[in-house]
C-alpha cells in the first residue's frame, strides 16, 4: 500500500491525549500541511488559529457544549473561512468555496498529523457565536472547525466503511 493511503486509513479520531507538548519542527509540518492545500481560485480564504493557551482551550471546549476532551489537547486548531471571498464569487464562495477551502485544510493537517504519530479529531458542534466571541474574530471570519490535536492515549479500532459499490457510482 502506499503511504498516503496507509495513512488516511490508519488515521482515527482521536478524543484522549498524553499530557504531552508537540515538537516545534511537527508544528511547522502542520502549518505547512494546512498552506500547501488547494483553495478556490488559489485565494486562500481561510484563516487557522493554533491554539495552546489552558484557558482559551477550556473556554472553545465549553463553546463546543462542553465536549472537555478539546481542552486536554496540547493543541487546538480552530479554522475559520474568509468572506472577503465574495469579491471574486459571490453568494456560492462564501456559502461553499471557503469551507470546502477549510476543509481541504484540515484534512491535510490531520493526515500530516497522524503521520507524525499525533493523533485530531473534527469537531463541528460548537456554538459558532461563543467561539467567534473567545477568539475576538474580527467580522470577516467565521469558525467552522475545531480540531484538538495531540499524542494519542489509545488508538481506536477503525470503523466500519461503506462498500465501494455503495459509495460510487460508474456512468
Amino acid at each position: 500500500m502506499d503511504d498516503v493511503l496507509r495513512i488516511i486509513k490508519e488515521r482515527r479520531s482521536i478524543r484522549n491525549f498524553q499530557k504531552r507538548d508537540i515538537p516545534e519542527g511537527i508544528i511547522k509540518k502542520l502549518i505547512d500541511a494546512i498552506i500547501w492545500a488547494p483553495s478556490a481560485g488559489n485565494l486562500q480564504s481561510r484563516r487557522f488559529y493554533f491554539i495552546r493557551d489552558d484557558k482559551t482551550k477550556r473556554d472553545i471546549a465549553i463553546a463546543a457544549l462542553s465536549q472537555r476532551f478539546i481542552a486536554d489537547a496540547p493543541l487546538v486548531v480552530v479554522g475559520c473561512t474568509d468572506r472577503r471571498i465574495e469579491n471574486r464569487y459571490g453568494d456560492r464562495g462564501i456559502n461553499l468555496y471557503t469551507i470546502q477551502d477549510v476543509a481541504c485544510s484540515i484534512m491535510n493537517m490531520m493526515l500530516v498529523a497522524c503521520e507524525n504519530g499525533l493523533g485530531s479529531v473534527w469537531v463541528g458542534a460548537f456554538r459558532e457565536s461563543d467561539v467567534f466571541e473567545i477568539m475576538d474574530l474580527p467580522h470577516n471570519l467565521m469558525p467552522v472547525a475545531i480540531v484538538p490535536v495531540g499524542y494519542p492515549s489509545r488508538i481506536p479500532s477503525a470503523p466500519p466503511r461503506v462498500s465501494a459499490n455503495e459509495a460510487v457510482e460508474f456512468r
